[in-house]
């Protein structure tokens, strides 16, 4: 898949009447998640950033699953699935094994490191720099003294050098909360119960998306979306292709989780937490607005 495509099948406007659901609770830790994902994310949705990659070989799913598992290093594609949980594991072998025979992993990581620096320096421009530089150094103090344990992708991305760029430590401090609070949250899925089909399917009707829009994104087959939805009704999670009440209250559950998961990152950030989260959400509506990122906000909740 190229950018392009990427783009036609991510970035459509929302519906002009999307599916009243209630949506995420508007705790802390949900709040500071939603607040940075298009910072965190940038690397993945910037055009520059993908012209960068696309120079060197690859395309918009080589480029994200190779930049963003490269710090765990060379190791098999199975350890990246894992850590990932909800992509099939043969499409990750197969961007994993192609992506890394495209650029060495350590060149990866610092050609996307500076493509990323200066696309969200021209997204939101040389005056933010020293608030970003500030906001960055909040983050990187928080995301230091919290425990790795348990938390693969979070712990490879920590132990890679800190970026000079105000820009660059801005993007890889908003990554390193939100590969936190991802690993976190699988933890709390798998502790769930779920499979990882059955994660996709049940966080999208959680926030209001017919069944497969975009869990389809994921590369199952056909078979195992069917069993998914099966095993879901049968648990009586979902009905006639939404979420029932008991559905509900267990995907609440592993959002209470997921958020519990933050508790010593949202402690460590304590009076700076409400500040840096509007920063950081108005750093990211310049993100949506220069069409690096987007628009569809169940996307970015879903992210």
């Amino acid at each position: 898949m190229d950018y392009a495509a990427a783009r036609d099948a991510f970035f459509a406007a929302p519906p002009d009447s999307p599916a009243a659901v209630p949506g995420p609770a508007a705790t802390p830790a949900r709040a500071l998640r939603d607040a940075l994902e298009p910072v965190a994310m940038h690397a993945v949705w910037s055009e520059p950033v993908n012209a960068a990659l696309a120079a060197r070989g690859h395309d918009f799913l080589t480029g994200y699953v190779t930049g963003r598992a490269a710090p765990l290093g060379e190791v098999p594609s199975a350890v990246v699935a894992a850590a990932f949980a909800v992509f099939e594991p043969g499409l990750v072998d197969a961007m994993w094994t192609t992506g890394r025979a495209l650029v060495p992993l350590p060149e990866l990581i610092a050609l996307r490191d500076a493509a990323t620096a200066a696309s969200l320096r021209a997204a939101l421009g040389d005056a933010a720099a020293d608030d970003a530089a500030r906001v960055a150094g909040v983050l990187e103090a928080a995301v230091e003294g919290v425990d790795g344990t348990g938390r693969p992708l979070f712990s490879a991305l920590r132990a890679q050098p800190r970026l000079a760029d105000p820009f660059g430590r801005l993007w890889r401090a908003a990554d390193l909360v939100r590969e936190h609070r991802g690993d976190g949250h699988v933890a709390a899925c798998v502790a769930a119960g779920l499979d990882p089909v059955r994660m996709g399917v049940l966080m999208e009707v959680w926030l209001g998306y017919p069944v497969g829009e975009y869990s389809g994104t994921r590369a199952w087959p056909e078979a195992a979306a069917a069993a998914a939805v099966a095993r879901l009704e049968a648990d009586g999670l979902l009905g006639d292709g939404a979420i029932t009440q008991a559905g509900r209250a267990v995907r609440d559950g592993i959002e209470a989780a997921t958020d519990a998961s933050q508790e010593a990152l949202v402690t460590a950030l304590g009076a700076d937490l409400a500040p840096v989260t509007a920063e950081l959400a108005a750093w990211s509506r310049r993100c949506v607005e220069v069409g690096a990122f987007p628009p569809d906000p169940r996307k970015r909740a879903a992210g």
